[in-house]
């Protein structure tokens, strides 16, 4: 059922290491749900999807947030890795199903294939939920924040939101095309790329601490130069993936 302005909240293993929770968790069984459409296997060879997993530190039975879920790739890989104890909550901006009523429609069949799921609606800028979360995951989306169509601040207002949605201790994990050093967010209209710097700038700012990055998503032979959407370079972009945590 659509829950507007729903939380999804993340109940982290506490008494479990940190190390050995990455070490401890598969998620074959994740990627080999029979209810992940085949249009979402033909991607995994590039989204690395295991990888993403543990670098989020999901694990069983938590309860955990995909903001702004589009087709519903992440959402589904998490509601297999949470398991049907866990809980997932998939977030759509307003604006973006008012744009494209196609958001919307992927949004309602996401919560209708998955008893654990549950989709979310609200202003992109405000994703109030009612209840502290343990991890958010939010992928090639942070940039969105910060095209034209949206107000100026709109950047700062969610990650506020997003910052004050996580429980002490939580985190969030942001996935997003890189643009060239020293760009900020002047690309991600044109280019819809974000530099990595602006992205820590701005979470920092509201208060979280980055606490891990990863190359997985790294190309270096990409000239960060051309729209994430060309023929050329869609699907092949360089991309970081930064870990940050709320102090608790």
């Amino acid at each position: 059922m659509i829950r507007p302005l729903t939380l999804a909240v993340l109940l982290a293993i506490s008494a479990t290491p940190l190390a050995a929770k990455e070490s401890t968790v598969s998620y074959k069984a994740a990627l080999a749900d029979p209810a992940r459409p085949a249009a979402d296997r033909e991607r995994d060879a590039a989204r690395k999807p295991a990888d993403l997993l543990a670098f989020a530190q999901i694990a069983p039975d938590e309860k955990v947030g995909d903001f702004v879920m589009g087709g519903g790739y992440v959402t589904r890989l998490l509601a297999a890795a949470v398991g049907p104890a866990g809980k997932v909550y998939g977030f759509q901006p307003a604006e973006f199903i008012a744009f494209k009523k196609q958001y919307g429609d992927d949004q309602a069949a996401v919560d209708a294939a998955y008893a654990n799921v549950d989709a979310v609606a609200g202003p992109f800028a405000a994703p109030a939920f009612p209840e502290p979360l343990d991890t958010i995951i939010t992928v090639q989306n942070f940039h969105d924040l910060y095209l034209k169509p949206f107000p100026e601040g709109t950047g700062d207002k969610a990650s506020a939101a997003l910052f004050a949605a996580l429980k002490p201790g939580g985190t969030l994990v942001v996935v997003d095309h890189s643009a060239a050093d020293g760009s900020g967010t002047t690309l991600s209209d044109s280019l819809h790329r974000i530099d990595k710097d602006a992205v820590v700038a701005a979470l920092t700012s509201a208060g979280f601490e980055l606490e891990a990055e990863s190359d997985l998503y790294r190309r270096p032979d990409d000239p960060r130069s051309a729209n994430v959407f060309d023929k050329e370079i869609r699907g092949k972009t360089d991309q970081f993936a930064l870990r940050f945590r709320k102090p608790g």
